[in-house]
């Protein structure tokens, strides 16, 4: 019996094809709107305590994972960004 080609065809390869296909069917709006869908639906869910804490936790890891000299990169830019559009009074 031969084999169906897309048994060889990896999870990952598989799982992008798929992604292409349904992104070249759906317009960028349809996606903002399950995108707002689900949020709303997610704030209905939840409390503040939760997103809160979700909050706290992905601030630790990132701390954790990159260390102050990514904060003070951050910092640096952030403060170059701003005073170059900013209207300050003479």
């Amino acid at each position: 019996m031969a084999k169906n080609n897309q048994s060889n065809m990896s999870r990952e390869e598989a799982g992008r094809k798929g992604g292409e296909k349904t992104s070249n069917k759906y317009s960028q709006e349809h996606f903002e709107d399950i995108g707002q869908k689900g949020g709303e639906t997610t704030s209905k869910e939840y409390d503040q305590d939760h997103f809160e804490n979700i909050g706290q936790k992905g601030g630790e890891t990132t701390s954790e994972k990159y260390g102050e000299e990514h904060y003070e990169k951050i910092c640096q830019k952030g403060g170059r960004n701003s005073s170059s559009g900013s209207n300050r009074s003479s």
